[in-house]
């Protein structure tokens, strides 16, 4: 959702604030704002609608600067995108505060001001916390004292940061449900949503846990606990690099991240598969006994992660032959489900902060699950701290809104959860050794598909002024439809559906016709002669067909078929991670020509940490 950046330092600040939302624009970009404590210690504040660039604008014709301040890139929740409703929110006697998250009792909260004389000016959550930190400020008479009566208040997710003119050595912090960082620097500390905002100050970071609350000074940190005690949190370095998150050559993030799947997925495996098995230790030391008295597993996830998750769910009962059930996690979360015995907790999330895969884990943990295992991105995240098993995928920084090498590298992941499963359900070593040569495989066979974006990107031409598309996939390659369809509806905006291929004659053939493109994915496998009956369904209704198909499926191009022909044959346990990159490239081709916003599409963010 929105992101977060704040610095003290004996220098101005304002240009650390601003390079900090841009790296954190992916998080929201309706609207951007910054405030700061100027040289004559007066708040100053700036705010603009869209993108971080039109506050940069704003701030050639109006410069400002100052060593104390906090910065906002806002996705809206509460209110229309407008300058009233963009953050920093102001209070009286020069109180100013950004927030990520959204306050669920913020109206009864309003009426409560609003009967002690406060005013609004906006339609936010946030300025209901702004006031009440004001209200509660005159009582107490100290801004950390203030702030932390304030979140005791506050019912929803939350992640705040807070300056005042009576406080002109530091800032207030506090999170619940949102993350927030702590950059440490010499002499000047900073805050932020995402470490990523701080890489060029600072590679040291304090992660603030749950109804953490800091006061954060140029010479010193003080953090209090939820139930008010001193916390001593640890000081972690990043290995990430200042230009980890830079688009390089690439005109967008989306295309760098796609190119950069056969590095990433080969990380996802290293160290964790060697001599054609897989090293158990890479899932820690607790696994081994956790996957021995694994009776079944339970997968909840959202968005391109449930796809991921449903894709496994066949590798986990075909391969380590138990019962796995998947589900998108604001859903599971409440319907009371039943917990069979020695039941396996996964989560799956790039972020590890998306706000209704955290709360599925929280209820997991007091549901009776065996153990809980987070499959995730981000080795600083809420989700990896919380789990009790982790497996990182080490796909590193994703700035592109549509998750792509996240994608892949949490298909490559979960490959190595079904053979960690597997080898205590009775797989056999030969087994073992071919499935991991298989994984091995994969980055190689990706750069090899790579090489079809020429072909993709002159077969996207022919989509780009169409309304509506159909996926189609059988087996495991139906969560790979999915997918497909996903990234192409929520960048180029042409509204798609998936269906188990299947499933045609139950419905969706009513809507098939020459001016609907149905996009196949065909890998040759057991299901493939059952796939190419219903292709001439579509054929026999006039469809359009565009064939993603292995080499020896037999599938010849035709009137209305046309078929791009995948590099080489791959097995069933490469086919949903290689299948996936010719369907990324086909939504960026279409996205540039119909000249959408790529890497920020409308509506959307990237860390999803509201409900």
């Amino acid at each position: 959702m929105c992101g977060i950046v704040g610095a003290i330092a004996d220098r101005n600040v304002v240009p650390i604030l601003i390079e900090g939302l841009r790296r954190l624009e992916y998080r929201g970009y309706d609207s951007a704002g910054l405030a700061v404590l100027n040289t004559a210690g007066r708040l100053s504040r700036l705010r603009s609608v869209g993108k971080v660039k039109m506050l940069q604008d704003a701030l050639n014709d109006t410069p400002t600067e100052g060593r104390l301040g906090i910065a906002h890139t806002r996705w809206a929740t509460h209110g229309v995108p407008s300058e009233r409703n963009a953050h920093p929110h102001i209070s009286r006697d020069g109180i100013a505060i950004v927030h990520n998250g959204i306050i669920e009792n913020h109206e009864e909260l309003r009426e409560e001001l609003l009967a002690h004389g406060y005013t609004f000016t906006s339609e936010t959550d946030t300025e209901v916390i702004a006031h009440r930190i004001h209200y509660h400020k005159t009582k107490l008479g100290d801004l950390f004292r203030a702030v932390r009566a304030t979140v005791a208040e506050l019912e929803g997710a939350y992640a705040l940061a807070v300056i005042s003119e009576d406080l002109p050595e530091g800032l207030v912090v506090a999170r619940a449900g949102c993350p927030v960082v702590i950059g440490i620097g010499e002499d000047e500390n900073f805050v932020a949503s995402d470490v990523a905002a701080l890489l060029p100050v600072t590679r040291k970071f304090i992660f603030l846990e749950e109804g953490d609350v800091a006061e954060i000074r140029r010479q010193g940190i003080r953090i209090l606990d939820i139930e008010g005690n001193t916390a001593n949190r640890p000081i972690r370095e990043s290995s990430l690099s200042a230009d980890a998150a830079e688009k390089g050559d690439y005109p967008h993030y989306m295309l760098k991240e796609i190119y950069e799947q056969p590095r990433a997925v080969a990380q996802t495996l290293e160290e964790r598969v060697a001599g054609g098995r897989l090293l158990e230790a890479a899932f820690g030391p607790m696994a081994t006994e956790v996957f021995r008295r694994t009776q079944a597993v339970q997968i909840v996830a959202c968005g391109t992660s449930y796809h991921a998750g449903a894709v496994a769910k066949y590798y986990i009962e075909q391969i380590a032959r138990l019962p796995c059930w998947v589900e998108i996690a604001s859903e599971y979360r409440y319907r009371n489900p039943v917990v069979p015995a020695n039941t396996l907790f996964v989560t799956i999330s790039q972020s590890g902060e998306t706000a209704d895969t955290l709360a599925a884990l929280r209820m997991a943990k007091q549901s009776g699950y065996l153990s809980t295992l987070a499959i995730c991105n981000v080795p600083e995240s809420s989700l990896v701290r919380e789990s009790e098993l982790v497996l990182l995928t080490r796909a590193g920084p994703e700035i592109g809104v549509a998750s792509t090498k996240a994608f892949t590298t949490q298909l490559a992941a979960l490959n190595l959860l079904v053979l960690a499963l597997a080898k205590f359900n009775g797989i056999d070593s030969e087994r073992e050794r071919g499935l991991v040569q298989r994984l091995i495989e994969i980055p190689n066979i990706i750069e090899k598909t790579l090489q079809l974006d020429p072909t993709i990107k002159e077969l996207a031409k022919r989509f780009a002024d169409k309304h509506h598309a159909l996926f189609l996939g059988r087996g495991q390659m139906h969560p790979i439809a999915m997918e497909g369809a996903l990234k192409l509806k929520e960048i180029s905006y042409i509204h798609a559906e998936a269906y188990a291929a299947g499933e045609l004659k139950h419905g969706p053939l009513a809507l098939v016709d020459s001016d609907m493109p149905v996009v196949v994915v065909a890998p040759n496998n057991d299901l493939l002669e059952k796939l190419k009956s219903n292709l001439q369904e579509v054929r026999a209704r006039g469809g359009e067909l565009y064939v993603f198909a292995d080499p020896d499926a037999g599938i010849t191009p035709s009137e209305g078929v046309t078929v791009v022909t995948m590099p080489r044959h791959v097995s069933h346990f490469q086919a949903a991670a290689v299948y996936s990159v010719p369907l990324q490239l086909l939504a960026y081709h279409c996205a540039i020509l119909r000249g959408t916003d790529v890497d920020q599409p409308r509506n959307l963010a990237k860390s999803v940490t509201v409900e």
